[in-house]
């Protein structure tokens, strides 16, 4: 069974650029961790800010894109999530004249508005482009381009940042920004087709029924509710470890910050993206929650092994959970939206309200890092992906 038919393959092209962009604003975020703690002398506890502001914007603009989206289509969702992905990226230049840690993090709130404006669009309508069987399959092959771009910004970003010389974080998001805002000029010129289920617009349904009607149907539904709750435990293992690779990298002087950044872009996250890639082609022939429960044994037994700190089995256990946990956040939104009836855009807001599970984790990673060490930390991605196997095993049933 093909994953896109003919009459959605551009459509499909285009929206897969989506993942790409944002996997790449979502990466640097791993960087700046490290970069900002030594240019502006802050802890690792105070670094998290950077992940806690930025997934902030996706939990208070979610519901908000979901209304967009709903009243106004995808396509002026994607370009409106551009445009605040673009103007956020911008007010790099005042935060870097300035050497002003507040600003910088009101500008990644911006860029957090703008991405989840675009994952609430771009997910669903991915995962919506065909047949419902291979749902899963198609999001999961998307989101390998979101991987593309996690392992070009640590490489291209860190690389410019660790380096003698370079021109500050302004440069970097000063030409992601001037590239995203001739995107959403090239999306204001192109025509997406809005998925309609069966004979019922699910816009017109939601605008009939009322959003608090809408609202109450979705949590209404049991595996709808622990659906955004194994994506919110998911959201604080996978972000909490991109967050402090480096860190944990460097700690006992295994590698160096450079050599680090090219580690976790082409090791670790380019790992990430195989695994989807594979993970997409498995799930094409073998039923989604069967490789979502055998990946997730295999995250939680990762975890615990960095935790108990045993050297080379320790930090094989790291690129363990790169592996296994890649195709977890697809697998989970695909299932998850298939029992969300026909309020998909409303569904798919609530769902990309998860990454807050992010920012959480990474200041409870954070926090334990400090006071004890970063390897005793990864306890808390260790526990989240503890609750994606429950989950697992609860679909399963």
């Amino acid at each position: 069974m093909k994953l896109v038919s003919k009459q959605y393959r551009l459509p499909f092209i285009l929206i897969t650029t989506l993942f790409f962009m944002w996997g790449f604003a979502r990466a640097i975020l791993d960087v700046l961790n490290k970069h900002f703690q030594e240019s502006l002398s802050i802890s690792i506890t105070q670094s998290t800010l950077i992940q806690a502001t930025t997934y902030l914007g996706y939990f208070l603009m979610a519901l908000p894109a979901g209304i967009v989206i709903t009243r106004w289509g995808y396509r002026r969702g994607v370009v409106t999530g551009l445009l605040l992905f673009g103007i956020g990226s911008l007010m790099f230049i005042p935060g870097a004249s300035l050497a002003s840690f507040p600003i910088f993090l009101a500008a990644l709130f911006v860029i957090g508005c703008g991405l989840v404006l675009l994952e609430t669009s771009a997910n669903p309508y991915a995962a919506e482009l065909g047949a419902k069987e291979t749902a899963a399959s198609r999001l999961n092959f998307a989101q390998s381009f979101n991987g593309l771009g996690c392992i070009l910004a640590p490489v291209i970003v860190g690389g410019f940042l660790f380096s003698d010389g370079n021109g500050g974080v302004a440069v970097p998001y000063t030409v992601m920004g001037v590239i995203v805002l001739l995107a959403a000029l090239i999306f204001t010129r192109v025509q997406l087709p809005e998925i309609t289920d069966g004979q019922v617009n699910a816009a017109d349904e939601t605008e009939h029924q009322g959003l608090m009607a809408t609202i109450r149907d979705l949590w209404g539904r049991k595996m709808f509710r622990r659906g955004v709750l194994a994506l919110l435990c998911y959201e604080i293992a996978e972000i909490s470890i991109n967050s402090l690779f480096i860190n944990y990298a460097t700690a006992d002087g295994w590698m160096t910050k450079t050599t680090a950044s090219m580690v976790l872009s082409f090791g670790a996250l380019g790992l990430f993206m195989v695994a989807r890639i594979v993970g997409s082609a498995v799930m094409s022939k073998v039923k989604a929650e069967k490789v979502l429960l055998c990946c997730a044994v295999m995250t939680v037994v990762g975890a615990s092994a960095v935790v108990c700190n045993a050297g080379w089995f320790s930090r094989a256990g790291v690129f363990a959970c790169y592996a296994f946990e890649a195709i977890m956040f697809p697998t989970i939104f695909a299932i998850t939206i298939g029992h969300a009836g026909k309020s998909v855009k409303i569904a798919s807001s609530f769902l990309m309200m998860t990454p807050i599970g992010g920012a959480i984790g990474t200041a409870l990673m954070g926090y334990m890092a400090d006071v004890t060490t970063i390897s005793t930390a990864f306890v808390v991605p260790a526990a989240g992906y503890f609750f994606v196997l429950l989950y697992a095993l609860t679909i399963r049933k």
